[in-house]
């Protein structure tokens, strides 16, 4: 049996069946970890949701940013634009039930005998491996309760920003949600900047990567494993620290990490060629 972690999907589904078919993974012995973001901005959104919901018991996932606007957007609550490509999705005659099997799906992973932990985005420093459990169990709560859409409302925006034992309601799960699916900065105390997007060498002091701060959760000798942040290409972090997202679904490559030897494998994205010929000047 062989674990396998594989970065943000994007709807590119012929991509995934090619990665797993390097490592010949088998869902009848193999586990398969995905750092969340299986759907928006690539091709096959629905196919990625039917082939995944489909292996069972032989994934462990957890919720990235873009499947919580995915659900957003099928409860009505902010609108589908082109550019996510989510429209057959949205349209198929088995939307309910993928739907419904989404937002039943964890926003954490964690192994307790190999000392993994996985969010989208990353853990926030300011959380140990038991506050980081007592949280997502929050969110996935109000994800399979009848109360979703009250939550999908609420969790647009970047405030609060700093974790406290007394936030409570909607502003603790808003921060939950934020510390796990769009987190990539924060300041020395390991308070969340939700503005930056730069790459780390232009970031503004005194921000910091939130993965080189400080961490409760690699004290307790936990490894991290995360995806979200494709412009980092899996580069930069340390020791201990796995980023998988390497921008699939803008022209660069799917990538998995087989957990037993740490070997990486990779798939190129299929739009590669696309983006190459685009940058090829026509003859006039």
């Amino acid at each position: 049996m062989s674990t396998y972690l594989v970065g943000d999907i994007h709807g590119c589904l012929d991509e995934l069946k090619a990665l797993l078919a390097q490592v010949e993974f088998n869902p009848e012995q193999d586990i398969l970890w995905l750092t969340g973001d299986l759907v928006s901005r690539g091709p096959d959104s629905l196919g990625v949701l039917r082939f995944v919901s489909g292996l069972g018991d032989a994934v462990r996932m957890v919720l990235g940013n873009h499947d919580l606007h995915l659900l957003a957007i099928y409860a009505g609550i902010t609108p589908n634009k082109a550019k996510d490509k989510l429209t057959p999705l949205l349209e198929a005659e088995d939307a309910d039930t993928l739907i419904n099997w989404l937002r039943r799906q964890p926003v954490l992973q964690v192994d307790e005998e190999n000392k993994i932990i996985m969010g989208h985005a990353g853990i926030t420093p300011q959380w140990d491996v038991e506050t980081a459990k007592m949280c997502a169990r929050e969110v996935e709560a109000i994800l399979c309760s009848d109360s979703y859409p009250l939550f999908l409302n609420a969790m647009y925006g970047d405030m609060p920003n700093n974790w406290s034992e007394e936030l409570t309601g909607l502003a603790r799960l808003r921060f939950s949600t934020n510390a796990l699916t769009r987190m990539r900065y924060c300041f020395p105390n390991g308070q969340l900047d939700m503005i930056c997007k730069d790459a780390p060498e232009d970031a503004p002091r005194p921000l910091k990567p939130w993965f080189d701060v400080p961490s409760l959760v690699r004290e307790e000798g936990y490894s991290i494993i995360f995806g979200h942040w494709a412009s980092l290409e899996g580069k930069g972090t340390p020791e201990g620290v796995y980023g998988l997202d390497t921008g699939c679904c803008w022209g660069g490559e799917m990538t998995l990490l087989r957990w037993e030897d740490k070997a990486y494998f990779t798939q190129p994205s299929n739009r590669r060629k696309d983006r190459e010929q685009e940058a090829v000047p026509k003859a006039v």
